[in-house]
């Protein structure tokens, strides 16, 4: 069978059982919008995880899915006489041509990075007021922070080096001790966001994700921490019963054991 026709195919049931699963389910029947956006963001914190595991059947499963959530939220729009199904795949197909003019037009780039400072330039003519905008406002705040600074960077607001970021992270560093000493605290929490914001940036020019870089260590943490507290169960204690230095003298054994992974 052609493999087009076989997606195509695979693609309409799926719309078919979201339309019936709509008309007869008693629990897809109620759903709203509203009741289906803490899910699809549990959906797709899923997927990051996936992500981060380099977990392929985990990715695979979790696609599916978000996909049927897509599907799920052109259903309602078609209900409420918003939108349909066909029209968000005609908006986005469109929206893809219009801003690849190197591929679908006379546009030439040298690279990645002529490609993004086109696409912010073609969205401003689209009407978007600032390069910022399309900057969800519910973005966890370190994707945010980097996608704002990927944003300002395509309009030449950017450190032309990683050095020259360094030095701002120790001053943003040296203005938060002098806070400290001032014992304010909204002085405080100000000047360690902005030890955030830098060490986020410094992290582009690592060409580090600080997102995925925070997770992973996140998840080395638990690692760790877990067995701690398994060794704690072997020895007949309780983890509180271990003094820091007890535990810290396992962290670090079990980091060595691990090559600091």
């Amino acid at each position: 069978m052609d493999q087009k026709k076989s997606l195509s195919e695979a693609f309409l049931k799926l719309v078919t059982i979201m339309d019936e699963l709509r008309e007869q389910c008693p629990w897809d029947k109620k759903q709203t919008i509203q009741s289906l956006r803490p899910l699809t963001i549990e959906e797709l914190y899923e997927l990051a995880d996936s992500i981060i595991d380099e977990d392929w059947k985990g990715i695979k499963e979790e696609l599916g899915d978000l996909l049927l959530h897509i599907l799920f939220y052109a259903r309602i729009g078609w209900e409420q006489k918003e939108f349909s199904l066909q029209e968000v795949i005609e908006g986005i197909s469109a929206k893809l041509v219009s801003r690849h003019p190197h591929i679908y037009g006379n546009v030439v780039v040298n690279n990645e990075e002529d490609v993004k400072q086109n696409w912010e330039k073609l969205k401003l003519k689209e009407g978007k007021t600032s390069v910022l905008s399309g900057v969800p406002l519910s973005l966890p705040a370190v994707v945010k922070a980097t996608r704002l600074q990927e944003k300002a960077k395509q309009v030449g607001f950017e450190w032309e080096n990683k050095d020259q970021v360094l030095d701002k992270v120790k001053e943003e560093m040296d203005e938060l001790q002098a806070a400290i000493k001032k014992e304010s605290q909204s002085e405080i929490e100000n000047e360690l966001g902005d030890v955030f914001f830098s060490l986020i940036n410094y992290a582009r020019f690592l060409q580090v994700d600080a997102e995925s870089a925070m997770e992973k260590t996140n998840k080395k943490f638990i690692r760790r921490f877990t067995e701690i507290e398994q060794y704690a169960r072997e020895e007949g204690k309780q983890l509180a019963d271990l003094s820091l230095e007890e535990m810290d003298a396992i962290w670090n054994a079990i980091k060595k054991q691990t090559h600091g992974h």
